[in-house]
């Protein structure tokens, strides 16, 4: 059967858009096996730990007392883990998450701790889907009709552990009052008058 001069140019653009197609495949394929470095550097420095003058357990204490002061809902508590998740939302289309764990160790002979404490920070978008209901007509094919409902979602967008010293600092500085008020003998407390 002879091919009209009316279908060449149609199957000249079916071919270029099926190089392309897989072109754009391919691009898509390189760019989620990017290889990237490692990101961690393992500096030396006191941005996630500091030694505290008191055991494990009560520095661990101390620590679910500064989380809840802040807004956290604690989710694991015992006496050498602490965690807690706060959510933000810094605009309508944005969500966050904060997770922060605290780890409480023995230095020593148990009377000085170290904590150890990593904040990780999600971020998510929320996504409007439309929902729509397909109908298969035998002779048209399928057939998509939009219902009128859309539903939101949040999709993560990224995960990032938080770096910053100064964060940090004011994370254990917070524990270290807990863990001075703590301390002070319940004697010594002021009783309250009548």
């Amino acid at each position: 059967m002879p091919v009209s001069s009316f279908s060449r140019p149609r199957a000249r653009l079916l071919a270029a858009l099926l190089l392309g197609a897989v072109a754009l495949s391919g691009c898509s394929a390189l760019q989620r096996n990017k290889p990237y470095p490692p990101q961690e550097r393992f500096a030396s420095g006191e941005t996630f730990s500091r030694l505290f003058d008191a055991p494990p357990a009560a520095v661990c204490r101390s620590a679910r007392l500064a989380l809840l002061s802040q807004g956290y809902l604690v989710t694991v508590n015992d006496a050498a883990l602490v965690e807690g998740k706060k959510n933000f939302q810094p605009d309508v289309g944005s969500h966050i998450e904060m997770v922060i764990r605290v780890v409480c160790v023995p230095d020593g002979d148990g009377a000085i701790s170290m904590a150890f404490a990593a904040a990780v920070q999600e971020t998510y978008t929320v996504r409007r889907v439309s929902n729509s209901a397909s109908v298969g007509v035998g002779s048209v094919g399928s057939l998509s009709v939009p219902f009128g409902e859309t539903s939101e979602g949040l999709t993560r967008v990224g995960s990032q552990t938080i770096q910053l010293g100064e964060f940090y600092d004011r994370l254990f500085t917070l524990i270290k009052s807990y863990l001075a008020m703590d301390s002070v003998p319940a004697a010594a407390a002021p009783t309250p008058t009548p």
